[in-house]
């Protein structure tokens, strides 16, 4: 039995950060005996890039070297301050000192400080804010695809649902507003994307099929689509080629990310309970984002990702009930935050997962079918914040198995959970070391999924 728990931590934190465990003990937490088990006999590990140092003498921005005497030793010298005419109290003497040392003249007379050497596209060339790849194509093009489902998903549950359905969930009318507000930001987001590809080439908005029959369930959705919308861009953004355009995507999906934000908030969950934001490939966002495109337009290009078999959690945490109660930590009306003291999950819960098996047609117009490359299924891995953490499949009969959700933190010892809000797992093959800016690797190792687990 085997858990591996991989933290990207790309620093030391000046070496205070200690290899953090895949498992910590929480006292006071009862788990089945098959469980403490394999809590016993799991074997733990934990992979960290080595810390880089510095050695040798460092200059400041101003080209000197550090220390605050040489510094104020520079300025005092290029500072000049005219002769006094007249004898000057001891306060404005003081003044006087403290300015020689830490200000510039206000005639300007001391030049700024050179702009730091390095960066991308600080030559002064002119921006191309186009793809310069088939990667950026069609990685803008799935993006576009997600924003063209967004813009007519909260349309769709604006008209679906009446005043009093959205008033028994807890919903009044500027909380409707909000979310048509968020309609427009689609708008916005599909024009931006449309002119980066360009309007011949750009995909145009499909028909959709929506999972939810009441507006508890219509928000879930909505933050569950904002979630891999979000982390199927930031998993991609820094490896377009197009610099240029990765600005342009990055300043639309921070508004997204503030959208799911939003809609946890509706839901009555803790509004933002990670540390960190997590990134997915976009073959993971576009398994996620497939099933719920019915048609579409003819010209449409065809998004170049692959489809991997679909995976299912039998028991996953429900956020959807509504409890509008006094009782702390039990509410889940919309509100700006609940401290929920009641966990939608908890470490060492057991998961029940099935999978479907590869070459099962999928999508718009059934022009896309399911593929893998891995090989047997075993083990889930959980991908959340920085990290990639691995647990051992159980009860393998078919395609249906167990695991049992992990432990780990952050960055070890007293730092935050990996396993929390709605985050990502997929039965693979092999435990293998991934970090964000390398997910990709895992591709190939995925039987089934992801799926969204509802953690917290």
């Amino acid at each position: 039995m085997k858990t591996t728990t991989i933290l990207a931590s790309l620093f030391s934190l000046g070496g205070l950060v200690s290899a953090a465990p895949a498992f910590d003990s929480d006292s006071g937490s009862s788990y089945s005996n098959g469980y403490k088990d394999y809590q016993k006999y799991t074997k733990t590990h934990t992979s960290r890039p080595p810390a880089t140092s510095i050695s040798g003498s460092r200059t400041n921005r101003w080209g000197y070297k550090d220390g605050a005497g040489d510094m104020y030793a520079y300025a005092k010298a290029h500072t000049s301050v005219p002769p006094a005419a007249t004898p000057l109290s001891d306060s404005y003497k003081n003044r006087l000192a403290y300015k020689d040392t830490h200000m510039y003249i206000q005639n300007g007379s001391l030049p700024p400080p050179p702009t730091p050497a390095g960066g991308l596209g600080t030559n002064g060339s002119i921006p191309y804010y186009h793809p310069l790849s088939d990667f950026d194509f069609q990685s803008i093009n799935l993006a576009l695809n997600q924003e063209w489902i967004e813009l007519d998903l909260f349309h769709h549950g604006l008209a679906k649902f009446s005043v009093e359905e959205f008033e028994a969930a807890g919903m009044n009318a500027e909380d409707r507003y909000l979310i048509q507000f968020m309609a427009e930001q689609e708008v916005g987001h599909a024009m931006l994307l449309t002119n980066i590809l360009g309007p011949e080439r750009a995909a145009k908005q499909c028909t959709y099929r929506y999972p939810f029959e009441t507006v508890r369930e219509f928000v879930d959705f909505c933050q569950k689509l904002t979630r891999f919308g979000e982390s199927g861009v930031y998993g991609f953004l820094e490896h377009l080629n197009s610099r240029d355009a990765a600005q342009l995507l990055l300043q639309s999906i921070t508004t997204e990310a503030r959208q799911q934000m939003i809609f946890r908030q509706f839901e009555g969950l803790f509004p933002m309970p990670v540390w960190f934001e997590t990134g997915i490939t976009q073959s993971m966002a576009w398994t996620l984002l497939a099933p719920y495109l019915v048609s579409c337009p003819a010209e449409n290009p065809r998004i170049e990702w692959q489809n991997f078999p679909a995976l299912n959690i039998e028991n996953n945490p429900d956020a959807t009930p509504l409890y509008n109660t006094s009782i702390p930590g039990n509410d889940t009306t919309p509100a700006i935050t609940h401290n929920r003291t009641i966990p939608l999950s908890y470490p060492g819960r057991e998961v029940y997962l099935t999978w479907e098996l590869p070459g099962k047609i999928v999508s718009y117009n059934n022009s896309y079918i399911t593929t893998t490359t891995a090989g047997p299924p075993k083990y889930v891995a959980w991908i959340s914040q920085l990290n990639t953490t691995y647990t051992e499949l159980f009860d393998i009969d078919g395609q249906s198995g167990m695991t049992y959700q992990p432990f780990g933190r952050v960055f070890g010892d007293n730092t935050a959970p990996i396993v929390n809000g709605t985050m990502f797992i997929m039965i693979t093959d092999d435990d293998i070391y991934v970090t964000p800016s390398n997910i990709s690797e895992l591709n190939p190792h995925i039987v089934a999924g992801p799926a969204l687990y509802q953690s917290g």
